[in-house]
């Protein structure tokens, strides 16, 4: 491995460690000396954001901001246990038939935060809602066997599916709004109603949305900071209390030396990927799509890169997960066989292959772009890097203007999640195949699977569909992220999720100041 030349040098626009970590100290000195130490007048636990929420309508979310805190105001029917196996929230459940569930509300998370009580008519409206296509709801896939959905009385919901399906009470996990609020039209975007744990107090013009928890009324800000190295400063300076994730290694590092706050890791399953789009002349080669994977060095990504805080990934579920494929071979990285993939395509020294990577402004991601982009150009692909800020930048991906892009998949559980990214069916607005693939096979596989009874035929299917789709290769996976979140010391009670929820902050506490008297 050649990392001198698998590492762009830093003019090249990836900063030394030793430079970063010297800005760092002379902008944390300017901001002490100029600012001073600045504490919450509000009293509220201040949660650094790398990019603020794009709605709080649980029905119309798709981004991991959004989710995560909507996930904090809104109560579902259905979660999942420690093993992405579905478990009791709102409501128990009975199978009534191969294809019919009652559902039964409980005592817990009935009160809206208006004051009304929340009972099956909501359930209901909530699922009708995003069945109706005129609502454009990115959930509707998720639900799309729901044939019928109706409310016994106040505390039992019935439904039934079009076919039988082990998985289908995982399905049921929107968050629940109130149908007063879907029938006069209330701005659930801007103004959420739930039942959570936390209610929404104010989203203001920078961005900010301020909560507060049921239990003790403590307040939780989101303030969002997109400058990663601010970002620190802001912790540091105490301005902010708690972070979570989107920082480089090298910051991360820098936190860990420091006394005042403290890092704490664990295995996340957040999937990264480069995707491409295969309706396009170039990405639409297998050939080429193949070169690309065999030029990318994941290993020594993980290894130099994230410092090791990574594991790879050769499908969107990991291999422990029931319906992962541990047979899976793994993708390697062998740039002979990528020039020969290239030449197989048409391309060579005569016949340059050029092409366009587009990527958010976080400057984590635009380094980790920046260095497949010098990866790729070893091999001979000379490509152009375009950022934009995460909200054009996902606008973009999400209406199919690209060639090829780096994303992650953060917080899925069910296998479900294939019918829609991948299947033919799903190209937006329907779903998220916003490669535009189109594969009877894989159609096929996710059909099979689901029309399974028993989840262990289910897992065999699901097992060939993940062999499949590394073969057509609509994404190159690339590694499951670590979680870590960075806190200042005085606060304690914060845990980490595996998919990077923010549900720690319901018992996150500030611990009481000691004052020693004389």
């Amino acid at each position: 491995m050649n990392t001198g030349k698998t590492y762009p040098p830093p003019e090249q626009s990836i900063p030394s460690i030793a430079m970063q970590v010297a800005s760092l100290v002379l902008l944390l000195v300017v901001v002490v000396v100029l600012g001073g130490c600045k504490t919450s007048d509000s009293g509220a636990i201040r949660f650094g954001l790398a990019s603020a929420p794009i709605t709080l309508h649980p029905l119309h979310a798709t981004d991991a901001t959004s989710s995560r805190i909507n996930r904090l105001i809104y109560r579902r029917l259905v979660d999942f246990d420690d093993n992405s196996m579905p478990v009791a929230s709102l409501a128990s459940w009975e199978q009534m038939s191969a294809t019919a569930y009652r559902f039964y509300l409980g005592s817990e998370g009935r009160e809206f935060h208006d004051g009304t009580r929340l009972d099956a008519e909501d359930v209901v409206a909530t699922y009708r809602y995003v069945l109706d296509e005129r609502n454009a709801s990115a959930q509707r896939a998720s639900i799309a066997t729901i044939e019928t959905i109706i409310a016994l009385n106040k505390n039992t919901v019935d439904v039934s599916i079009s076919k039988p399906d082990p998985l289908f009470p995982g399905y049921m996990v929107l968050g629940i709004v109130p149908q007063e609020a879907i029938l006069r039209g209330h701005d659930l975007a801007r103004e959420p109603v739930g039942s959570g744990a936390f209610r929404f107090l104010s989203w203001a013009a920078e961005g900010s949305v301020q909560l507060q928890r049921i239990g003790d009324d403590q307040l939780i800000d989101f303030v969002p900071v997109r400058d990663s190295t601010v970002r620190v400063l802001k912790l540091l300076n105490k301005e902010l209390d708690l972070l979570q994730n989107d920082l480089s290694p090298e910051l991360l590092n820098y936190l860990r030396a420091q006394e005042s706050v403290s890092v704490r890791t664990a295995h996340g399953s957040k999937f990264s990927y480069v995707g491409f789009n295969l309706e396009d002349d170039v990405t639409g080669q297998l050939a080429v799509r193949q070169a690309i994977a065999h030029a990318i060095d994941r290993d020594a990504i993980v290894t130099h890169v994230f410092g090791g805080s990574a594991r790879l990934a050769n499908a969107m579920f990991p291999a422990d997960h029931w319906a992962g494929n541990p047979d899976l071979k793994s993708l390697r990285y062998d740039p002979q066989r990528s020039r020969q993939l290239l030449g197989e395509a048409g391309y060579g020294p005569d016949n340059p292959l050029s092409m366009v990577y587009k990527t958010s402004s976080d400057p984590f991601r635009l380094r980790l772009a920046t260095i497949i982009q010098n990866q790729l150009a070893e091999v001979g692909i000379a490509v152009s890097l375009r950022s934009y800020d995460w909200g054009t930048f996902y606008s973009d991906i999400k209406s199919g203007m690209f060639q090829m892009y780096s994303l992650a998949w953060v917080g899925i559980k069910t296998p479900d999640i294939f019918r829609y990214v991948f299947h033919s069916d799903a190209i937006p607005p329907k779903g998220a195949n916003r490669g535009r693939l189109r594969d009877a096979r894989v159609d096929k596989l996710i059909e099979d699977a689901e029309s399974q009874v028993l989840l262990v035929r289910q897992a065999i299917h699901y097992r060939t569909l993940q062999s499949r789709l590394l073969d057509v290769m609509p994404y190159v996976p690339l590694w499951y992220e670590d979680n870590y979140t960075v806190i200042r010391d005085g606060f304690s009670g914060y845990s980490l999720a595996l998919d990077g929820n923010y549900d720690g902050l319901i018992s996150v506490q500030r611990e009481p100041v000691t004052t020693h008297g004389s």
